[in-house]
């Protein structure tokens, strides 16, 4: 297995910065007298406030460039930046119908963490902009996809609303994203699963399918190979609909709505060799529901041969100045949604006990702890 790549992108300064650092360098302000006198004169304090104002405007100014990070690759600004190596803002908003003075605001928010370089209206990547492109989609799920349940935060806290659907997420945003994240967080080891099948494919299913892009994957690499892809979410599958159109594969997939904890079998199931659910499994949980689930599967599917499984686990003794990027927003979001998170030592606690046999297990830990399970029917 390669090495898995490494990350180190953080927006907030966590240095023990010395007065020189020009963003944090010190400055002192004297408070309004109070108190009482002493000989005729008002004691007054004086308190260096530069450094805590500025770190606090950082933290400030880092929440407002999340989500121009988000809306930037919304717009194509991103990609803008990375192929041409500069933007004009007023002209790229003339040229897309955007707004120019939101366009310029974009750019100056993301100056304000060393993103881009920001000149007027003019502004190139600088020394964030490669770790920021590249995790592009954390972004966009945390302030595009998740952005709802995080304002909704202080009532999906109270015990009393948490029953029924009481937070709100952006699905057609969240699948977007996931499409991404997968790209660099498990399609290399997923490709290394489905190359090293011991069996010729002629039916695949895909839980909790998303934008459809994986089943795609695997039908363009088996052409003789049929799919079926099952998802909750309406508008996610909209989208899936359209991308199978347009690459031609529409003929051999089929996208079914579905609650893939909840489904009935379906007539398409009996001849399904290979499952496979990535970045939904954590859905499965708890303990006893997911053996549940686990056994469902193999219910459901009984001609399966393979199921491989990719997911996040949660972080274990990371401390909290030191977690990396999706890692906070990821497990803060399920907290709130009320889905426990495994560690990679619980799913392995229940695949037995599921009806499945463990065969490998690709540890990858890029964000939130990856890993991908090949598994076979026990």
């Amino acid at each position: 297995m390669p090495p898995a790549p490494t990350f180190s992108f953080a927006i907030f300064c966590r240095n023990e910065c010395d007065k020189d650092c020009p963003l944090i360098r010190a400055q002192t302000r004297p408070l309004p007298a109070h108190g009482s006198q002493r000989g005729g004169k008002v004691s007054t304090t004086t308190e260096t406030t530069g450094t805590s104002e500025r770190q606090v405007a950082h933290i400030y100014n880092a929440a407002v460039a999340a989500s121009a990070i988000s809306a930037a690759w919304d717009i194509g600004l991103l990609d803008e930046l990375r192929d041409q190596g500069t933007v004009d803002a007023e002209e790229y908003a003339d040229r897309r119908d955007l707004d120019a003075d939101s366009t310029v605001g974009l750019l100056r928010a993301l100056a304000s963490v060393d993103i881009v370089r920001r000149d007027g209206a003019r502004a190139e990547p600088a020394a964030l902009f490669d770790e920021v492109y590249r995790t592009r989609s954390f972004f966009h799920w945390l302030m595009r996809g998740s952005g709802g349940l995080f304002r909704e935060a202080p009532e999906a806290m109270r015990n009393e609303n948490r029953s029924g659907s009481f937070y709100q997420r952006d699905s057609a945003a969240i699948a977007r994203a996931c499409r991404e994240i997968s790209k660099f967080c498990y399609d290399p080891w997923f490709h290394r699963a489905v190359n090293g099948l011991d069996f010729p494919l002629t039916t695949v299913a895909d839980l909790g399918c998303g934008s459809g892009e994986r089943i795609m994957q695997v039908l363009r690499q088996f052409p003789e190979a049929r799919g079926i892809g099952i998802d909750v979410a309406e508008p996610a599958l909209a989208d899936a609909t359209e991308d199978a159109a347009r690459a031609g594969l529409s003929d051999r997939l089929l996208f079914l709505h579905a609650d893939v904890l909840e489904m009935a079998a379906h007539p398409s199931f009996a001849e399904v060799q290979l499952v496979t659910c990535f970045m939904m499994g954590h859905d499965f949980w708890p303990r006893e529901n997911c053996i549940r689930q686990l056994r469902r599967i193999r219910a459901l599917f009984p001609a399966v041969r393979r199921l491989i499984l990719g997911d996040a686990t949660r972080s274990v003794g990371t401390p909290d100045r030191e977690l990396r990027t999706f890692t906070l927003g990821f497990e803060l979001a399920h907290d709130l949604m009320g889905t426990f998170i495994p560690t990679v030592t619980d799913w392995e606690s229940v695949f037995e006990e599921g009806g499945w046999t463990l065969r490998w297990k690709h540890m990858i830990d890029i964000a939130v702890g990856e890993v991908v399970f090949e598994l076979d029917p026990a």
